[in-house]
């Protein structure tokens, strides 16, 4: 087996009511993406607020070292949840499946509940963007259901890792 292509991971947490302190949902995509053996570029959290959002992301993706971009928090339908309204026009490509996948995964999870998730992937300038629940438990799933193996260049038939180097 060929060795794995570390990857600039960028975190970012949306939270109007967290500090990084509490931040249980950020530090688990951090040491996630660190077990798995990439690299943290960064990690920021914001409150839920459309141009602040879009502001840290769009310099991620302007960011040479940054090749994925997670986002935890503002993907419901309360308050000031926009995380959608705020990646989503960055995208170059939408990944389709990737907010169903999710939601098929946490169906076993929360049940019904799952549909009021808007996770949603994408691709912008090279650099692939997943925006996730704000729970860890939705990061947990999302992670390993979805993003760790998506991000590993060694997993077949394919992986995100490929598209981003180019091969």
């Amino acid at each position: 087996m060929s060795e794995l292509q570390p990857l600039g991971v960028a975190v970012l947490t949306i939270s109007d009511s967290r500090s990084l302190a509490e931040d249980t949902s950020g530090d688990y995509l951090e040491s996630a993406a660190r077990t798995a053996g990439h690299t943290i570029v960064a990690r920021e959290l914001v409150p839920d607020d459309i141009y602040k959002i879009r502001a840290v992301v769009a310099g991620w993706i302007a960011d040479p070292d940054v090749q994925a971009v997670v986002s935890t928090g503002g993907t419901g339908f309360s308050g000031r949840d926009s995380t959608p309204e705020a990646v989503g026009p960055l995208f170059d490509k939408v990944i389709e499946g990737f907010g169903e996948v999710f939601r098929s995964l946490s169906l076993d999870e929360i049940g019904s509940s799952t549909i009021q998730s808007r996770a949603l992937g994408g691709f912008a300038n090279r650099t692939v963007i997943f925006c996730v629940p704000g729970s860890t438990g939705a990061c947990r799933t999302a992670w390993q259901g979805i993003i760790e193996p998506q991000l590993d260049s060694r997993h077949k038939p394919c992986n995100y890792a490929a598209v981003l180097s180019g091969a």
